[in-house]
């Protein structure tokens, strides 16, 4: 069985540790620790990457401003 966990640190505990022992009672495990990287996981897609990389294009030429009108924030 494999699995893959995305938490953040300060959501590690003992009740996930003991999550852990239960779903993996009597196994050889191995844990891998890296931080994660969310822009490059967004740029993975082609069709995203180019979305993604269009919008900065358009704010960076000032293109394409989309500003809500503020009043349904307050």
């Amino acid at each position: 069985m494999n699995a893959i966990y995305q938490v953040k640190a300060d959501e590690l505990d003992q009740s996930f540790l003991d999550a852990l022992k239960a779903i993996f009672k009597d196994k050889e495990i191995e844990i891998a620790i890296y931080e994660r990287n969310e822009t490059a996981y967004l740029l993975r897609s082609p069709a995203n990457r180019e979305r993604l990389l269009r919008a900065v294009a358009d704010v960076e030429q000032n293109q394409n401003i989309v500003t809500p009108a503020q009043e349904q924030f307050q």
